[in-house]
């Protein structure tokens, strides 16, 4: 029993990050003032359960930390994926530019404070992401450093240990990196005198709904199309809009392909926000008209959702499955992780989707059999994507890539790789039949088991080293932090009100996102409540996160060469 509490063997390994985990996870449910460092108090606690003596296998460890990190920066990266590169649309070039710009200010900081005091450059790499609370940069600085460590001769066990100097300064610089990323926003906000209320109002009455389902009624006006099919139409002028019913005179007809349009006919048409000006003057005016008008006089057809659970139709293109002329059930809106989306023929399915589909229910019934339409389905896990994904994104990790006047080539390394590849494959797996549909519960779960592994591995490593570092100059690692988080968190807001007029809500997703902090995200939707904030951190998480790894790299071959 005694080597089981005080030894170093598989099953002390264990006992130790199981207590580490769960004692670190339940001391990150208690909040001050709705604040609290969730996961993070893992590491916290590694650190601790490690100065006190309670070491464990260095090789155990070391696996357990990156295999950790994988799969935390891989369910990251299939979750964001799907809407990666449509947040550079629609606004997210401007955000993510000013993203990057605080991104390199934090580098430009830590870089000057480094060759003004003195510090170690590595060191200052694990103070900045302690400073933007950014785990997988310290992953990807810690295997970088012991990568070139090796490479220039030292053993695996030495640059194992040195590279624990970084997690110590990450441990010292996060808890600021969360009070001063809020403490910026409530100072800005006070500074400006951002009533939030007028903000929230002048956001909801300009928000853009580009990519979203909107519904249309209008009456046939155009003289171009009178005595036409509803086919030759759509062929002849295209357009992402989806005719759902038509009204002839009081009779509600299902708009087969072969339906002719005549002059007054009122159509129930889905399209896009952007789509609006050129749908009026494909079919004609707008006219006053609701949803229940159509609902009510409508006794044959009936609106149904309908969800996509059959993985052999990832990947198809909604014409392909031929739902109006086989089965005579039209889909009008496409429900995405939550975003309504405009069914057009080009739309690729994936697995997860729901379909709203309107037809008799007998049709209807038909299309569901053909989609699945089993919740129970989705419950089942797709691992073969998930680990296939790591295995490309760990070769493609270690792919050497070379940078004019750095002699050491870089690696994305055990965090940029999978990273990468999940984006790729959350983005591009639909089109190419990859099912990479997993439910919110489950992405969660590998992510927060991966992202817990890894901190008690870093924080139990780290511990032995932790205090004496404090005392060896280690307190200035706090003030190092706070300019770190401060000053370029003060440029990029300013910038953000002044040049790019973006409203309060933005900017608190900008910095959340940017900072890849989510304690600052859950502050500024409880504090000030509402979800747009959310919004623009999805908006730039993804490339921050990206760039937060690449530039804690480059740093520490910049300071190795």
């Amino acid at each position: 029993m005694h080597d089981l509490f005080f030894g170093y063997g598989i099953a002390h390994t264990i006992l130790l990050l199981a207590f580490v985990i769960g004692g670190g996870l339940y001391l990150g449910r208690f909040k001050v003032k709705g604040i609290s460092l969730g996961s993070t108090w893992v590491l916290f606690l590694g650190i601790l359960m490690g100065h006190l003596g309670f070491g464990a296998d260095l090789d155990v460890l070391h696996f357990v930390k990156e295999f950790g990190l994988i799969l935390f920066v891989f369910s990251i990266g299939l979750q964001v994926g799907p809407g990666f590169f449509h947040s550079f649309k629609q606004g997210g070039v401007k955000m993510n530019a000013l993203a990057v710009m605080n991104i390199l200010l934090a580098v430009g900081v830590a870089y000057a404070i480094s060759a003004i005091s003195g510090e170690d450059l590595k060191t200052m790499v694990g103070v900045m992401s302690g400073a933007v609370t950014n785990t997988p940069g310290l992953g990807a600085a810690q295997q970088t450093y012991m990568d070139v460590a090796v490479a220039g001769g030292s053993s695996t066990l030495a640059a194992g240990q040195a590279s624990e100097k970084l997690a110590s300064a990450y441990a010292v610089a996060y808890p600021i990196g969360v009070i001063g990323v809020i403490a910026v926003i409530v100072l800005f906000k006070a500074i400006f005198r951002i009533d939030h209320k007028k903000e929230l109002e002048a956001l909801t009455s300009q928000e853009s709904t580009v990519e979203k389902a909107r519904r249309m009624h209008v009456e046939v006006d155009n003289p171009a199309i009178f005595g036409k099919c509803l086919t030759d139409v759509i062929h002849q002028f295209g357009g992402e809009f989806v005719v759902s019913r038509v009204m002839k005179g009081e009779e509600i007809l299902f708009p087969s392909a072969d339906i002719i349009l005549e002059k007054g006919d009122k159509l129930l048409i889905v399209t896009s926000q952007k789509e609006v000006d050129r749908t009026r003057i494909i079919f004609g005016k707008e006219i006053p008209m609701h949803l229940q008008d159509w609902q009510v006089k409508d006794h044959n057809m009936v609106t149904r959702r309908i969800v996509v659970t059959q993985s052999k139709l990832t990947g198809k293109k909604l014409k392909e499955l031929l739902f109006r002329s086989a089965y005579d059930v039209s889909v009008t809106r496409v429900v995405r992780a939550g975003v309504e989306l405009v069914a057009g023929p080009d739309l690729y399915i994936q697995m997860g989707d729901s379909l709203v589909c309107v037809g008799t229910e007998k049709n209807i019934e038909q299309v569901a059999r053909v989609v699945g339409n089993s919740n129970a389905a989705l419950n089942k896990p797709n691992l073969v994507p998930i680990f296939l994904g790591i295995v490309v994104g760990v070769i493609f990790g270690s792919i050497p890539i070379r940078f004019p006047g750095i002699p050491q080539a870089i690696k994305l390394g055990l965090a940029g790789g999978p990273l990468i590849i999940a984006i790729l494959l959350g983005h591009w797996g639909p089109k190419y039949k990859i099912t990479t549909y997993t439910t919110a519960s489950a992405n969660l779960m590998i992510r927060e088991i991966g992202i817990s592994l890894f901190l008690a591995a870093v924080g139990i490593g780290a511990g032995g080293e932790f205090w004496s570092s404090i005392v060896g100059g280690g307190y200035w690692w706090i003030l190092y932090g706070a300019c770190i988080t401060i000053i370029p968190l003060c440029i990029t807001f300013v910038v953000a009100r002044l040049v790019a007029k973006l409203n309060f809500y933005q900017i608190c997703g900008l910095i959340s996102g940017s900072c890849t902090n989510p304690p600052v995200l859950a502050f500024s939707q409880g504090m000030y409540g509402s979800d747009y904030t959310s919004v623009n951190y999805a908006t730039v998480y993804p490339l921050s996160m990206f760039m937060r790894v690449l530039v804690a790299q480059l740093l520490i071959l910049v300071a190795m060469a």
